[in-house]
């Protein structure tokens, strides 16, 4: 090759990546702008005494170390101090795992019933995703207003017309019912999500193995078992972890239905609560981060075992 051809073709090649860099920089700005340096703060915050005091300039705020994380962990609101007062942590533990196994038995009975050829299935799958891609902010004054402690309240005047209940019941407002209920709540809400991943799942599994199976004389209940549950683990178990992981963050369910209040308060409720209503942005950050550090464990179980068996 010439010499001539090979400035070209260098010259072509910064070309090539000056614009590659210019088409790309616009995302990267934003990326970093919203996502990289707001968690890099976070975490220089959570070291930091950092409240309305010092806040126009929080870069000089005094370092204290872990002293954030130590008042976060022996707050009354964050540590188990019993199951009248389960903590934030105990309790953002019980409703994610609870609302995330239920959302997945129900996404498995629906998949296993829109799987079926049935005259108004298009329909009934539209129906059933209707709590997933309705708006949250809607769907929780809905069920606030069903769940509405007056006897107005749609529930209890149901209840109270059928002679069930005789006064009115505060259902978001009593310590245990309001977290059996915000767990229902939201396996009812994200359950579609489940189904949609258990169905395309369950249309790929090869009918020839259920023929063979009725012709061993096997009934509907041990085709399930030795046939549909074995094919569904993998993507069974990527859904509870990616459920998992997206319930133990959630802010806006919990804080539109109770606030947080009558032992639902989970830890993104807790950080808000310390940054927006007690003004410590250090605390709050420090919250945070333990929240932080808890998904990264989600994160690793989901990348070493449910992606390394679906790669074997």
């Amino acid at each position: 090759m010439s010499v001539a051809v090979k400035k070209r073709t260098r010259g072509m090649r910064g070309k090539e990546s000056r614009l590659a860099w210019a088409l790309i920089s616009p995302t990267a700005l934003i990326v970093f702008g919203l996502v990289i340096f707001p968690a890099i703060f976070s975490i220089w915050v959570s070291f930091h005494d950092v409240g309305l005091h010092n806040l126009n300039d929080v870069f000089h705020a005094p370092w204290v170390g872990f002293d954030n994380y130590v008042r976060v962990i022996n707050d009354y609101a964050f540590k188990f101090q019993g199951f009248d007062n389960m903590g934030a942590a105990f309790t953002s533990v019980i409703y994610s795992f609870s609302a995330t196994t239920l959302a997945i038995i129900i996404g498995i009975a629906a998949s296993l019933l829109l799987n079926r050829p049935f005259k108004g299935r298009g329909i009934a799958r539209a129906i059933f995703l209707f709590p997933y891609v309705a708006p949250i902010v809607s769907v929780a004054f809905v069920w606030r207003w069903i769940l509405d402690p007056r006897p107005s309240g749609v529930l209890n005047d149901i209840l109270m017309s059928l002679g069930v209940i005789e006064e009115p019941v505060a259902y978001l407002a009593t310590r245990g019912l309001s977290l059996l209920i915000v767990i229902l709540l939201d396996a009812w809400r994200y359950f579609p999500f489940c189904m949609l991943m258990i169905l395309a799942r369950l249309q790929a599994i090869d009918a020839k193995l259920y023929e063979a199976a009725k012709m061993d004389g096997a009934n509907a209940i041990q085709q399930f078992f030795t046939i549909t549950l074995p094919e569904l683990r993998y993507v069974i178990g990527a859904t509870f972890l990616l459920r998992l992981m997206w319930t133990f963050n959630k802010f806006d369910d919990i804080f539109l239905y109770t606030g947080g209040g009558f032992g639902t308060k989970v830890l993104p409720v807790l950080t808000y609560e310390f940054s927006f209503k007690l003004y410590d942005f250090g605390r709050g950050a420090a919250t945070a981060m333990i929240l932080l550090l808890v998904l990264a464990l989600f994160l690793t179980v989901y990348v070493t075992v449910v992606m390394k068996n679906v790669e074997d």
